[in-house]
């Protein structure tokens, strides 16, 4: 059964997918460490601490949706488009949601460009110990489709420990309109904000890979030329970065033959929220 798909209310169904099997756990001949079996076909997944406790990935995911749907209003959940992705097996996996329905307009202060944010919800599980509880709460702009991770983004961590407690982590979640709307106010403030600094020495005071720095500083030029020189289109150009990985950005991944994409783009989103994060961008926003 495929895995990438839009549907209305409910957001998504993994019953019957690759996602929905159950796991147990064997002693390992090295002290305070377990094996992590599918029990499906009994292959190991992991090896874990003698402490570690994880859900299921339907329990995990089930109660993400379902708090979703519980704080949102009919017609917001209507069109939404899920994404899901896995890595190690289906041991990791990552659900991206966007709602369509969930959205402020971004306008540059020239009016030169404006562009819609949808409020975007990701949450990753991970069952063989390589991944905590995560959901991150964003948006996305709908111009170019870049993933948007915010520096001051909301997330909820939690380690799969025997103190875990799943319901509770999940309320938890309930709060992720309200920083949806707070992150949008920002990103127009970006958008409001000129970019009156060197680029290049810029990116190589944010960007600590001279390579990088370099491919950033290309993109970063596509994005003014379309959306002004402000502090918004240097932003959507880490965006792109994190949300591509083929010749539409110029940084592909390289094919070890792993099953490791979705982990490395989510690497990228972290990478940019460092950026974002880091003094120079923001001095930017307190020299204007």
């Amino acid at each position: 059964m495929p895995l990438d798909f839009a549907t209305p209310n409910p957001l998504f169904n993994l019953e019957g997918t690759d996602l929905d099997f159950s796991v147990r756990y064997e002693p390992t001949r090295m002290e305070g460490k377990k094996y992590v079996v599918r029990e499906t076909d009994d292959n190991v997944l992991g090896i874990v601490g003698s402490k570690f406790k994880a859900a299921s990935h339907l329990d995990f995911f089930n109660g993400i949706k379902e708090v979703i749907q519980e704080n949102r209003l009919p017609h917001e959940l209507e069109g939404a488009k899920v994404n899901i992705s896995t890595a190690r097996n289906s041991a990791f996996a990552l659900v991206d949601i966007t709602l369509p329905n969930v959205k402020h307009t971004i306008i540059t202060r020239d009016n030169r460009h404006r562009t819609t944010i949808n409020e975007r919800i990701i949450a990753l599980h991970g069952i063989d110990g390589s991944c905590s509880n995560q959901v991150y709460t964003g948006g996305i702009d709908t111009f170019c489709t870049n993933g948007q991770i915010t520096g001051s983004y909301e997330s909820i961590r939690r380690k799969n420990t025997l103190g875990f407690s799943l319901s509770s982590f999940i309320n938890e979640v309930g709060h992720a309109r309200q920083t949806f709307d707070e992150n949008c106010a920002k990103l127009q403030k970006w958008a409001d904000t000129p970019l009156n600094v060197d680029g290049k020495t810029l990116l190589d005071s944010i960007i600590k890979s001279e390579r990088l720095s370099k491919k950033m500083y290309e993109l970063a030029l596509q994005e003014i030329g379309t959306r002004g020189k402000n502090v918004f289109a240097l932003y959507s150009a880490f965006t792109n970065y994190a949300s591509y990985a083929d010749e539409r950005n110029g940084f592909t991944i390289r094919n070890t033959g792993n099953d490791t994409k979705a982990e490395t783009m989510w690497k990228r989103e972290q990478e940019v929220a460092k950026w974002i994060s880091s003094k120079p961008f923001q001095d930017l926003l307190v020299a204007a």
